[in-house]
């Protein structure tokens, strides 16, 4: 395909190009091939992170989709052993949007994908795109770990964040249930929601946040006069797992090129040491470490 094409939306290739029943595009060394798939045949992912759809945003699109179509085509794989039947990997909205909008038929990108490869792409285009509320997204790196048996690490190197970012939103899980109905509706935010994740009464703290208007500097002072929670003192008080450590100290001492320990206190709290053996070995610490 000419690079003339590149970028251009379903509909804009089918006016250059005439109408055709496939589009197919070459990447890498797989064939992917645009096609008009009927809605009947398609399904919703049930591992879809994203639970709430905005009812304005989505009759929006719903409408944007009758005047000028679906742009941009969705993603499916093949349901096993179900011929002719296909499961969303991306785009729900899109799928949704097309049905209210009167459609038949959708277009779509039909891919060969494990349940593990399916899981990945429907958590990162979500969270790329900043469609999934903190409930939805803590719940989804959650799922990612148990469905497929990922580290925090590998979730981290998957979507781009940081493990403490990842580690901290899942700690929201741990909060109330009428917290976490305040947190979807978009009455507090993620970071109110990671501060009091840790007290012993966040229900009472949610509701100081909506009625005194607190930041998150306020909310944290509050949290510090208040009790924590018991899972979050059992958290701070009970030692690391020895698997963990070793596995932190044996992940510095590859990066630094020397020793690394983890020395763990009460509360908590520590310190590492890392050995150097000469000068040049220690000047090369201080670099690695500045930068």
């Amino acid at each position: 395909m000419s690079s003339k094409f590149l970028g251009k939306s379903l509909a804009q290739l089918n006016e250059e190009m005439g109408i055709a029943p496939d589009i197919s595009v070459l990447t890498g060394t797989e064939r992917v091939v645009v096609k008009q798939i009927p809605l009947v045949q398609i399904s919703p992912n049930p591992d879809q992170p994203r639970k709430t759809f905005n009812e304005k945003e989505l009759q929006d699109l719903a409408n944007s989709v009758k005047e000028k179509g679906v742009l941009v085509p969705i993603i499916l794989r093949a349901v096993q052993n179900k011929p002719y039947l296909y499961e969303i990997v991306a785009g729900e909205r899109r799928f949704h949007a097309a049905k209210r909008a009167g459609l038949s038929e959708i277009p779509a990108l039909v891919k060969t994908l494990s349940d593990n490869n399916a899981m990945e792409i429907a958590l990162i285009e979500n969270v790329q795109r900043e469609n999934l509320n903190p409930i939805e997204e803590a719940d989804a790196y959650q799922n990612l770990m148990k469905k497929c048996d990922y580290e925090l690490e590998d979730v981290s190197k998957l979507i781009g964040k940081s493990e403490s970012y990842i580690r901290n939103l899942m700690r929201i899980n741990s909060l109330p249930e009428s917290v976490k109905e305040l947190i979807r509706e978009g009455r507090i935010s993620a970071s109110h929601a990671r501060t009091i994740a840790v007290s012993d009464n966040p229900e009472q703290l949610a509701h100081d946040i909506i009625n005194n208007k607190l930041s998150v500097a306020q909310t944290q002072k509050q949290v510090k006069k208040a009790n924590r929670s018991k899972s979050s003192r059992s958290f701070t008080q009970n030692s690391l797992d020895s698997a963990y450590v070793a596995k932190i100290e044996s992940k510095l001492s590859k990066h630094f090129e020397t020793d690394v320990k983890l020395c763990e206190k009460r509360g908590g709290a520590g310190q590492f040491v890392i050995s150097f053996s000469n000068r040049i070995q220690m000047e090369d610490l201080i670099n690695k470490l500045s930068k």
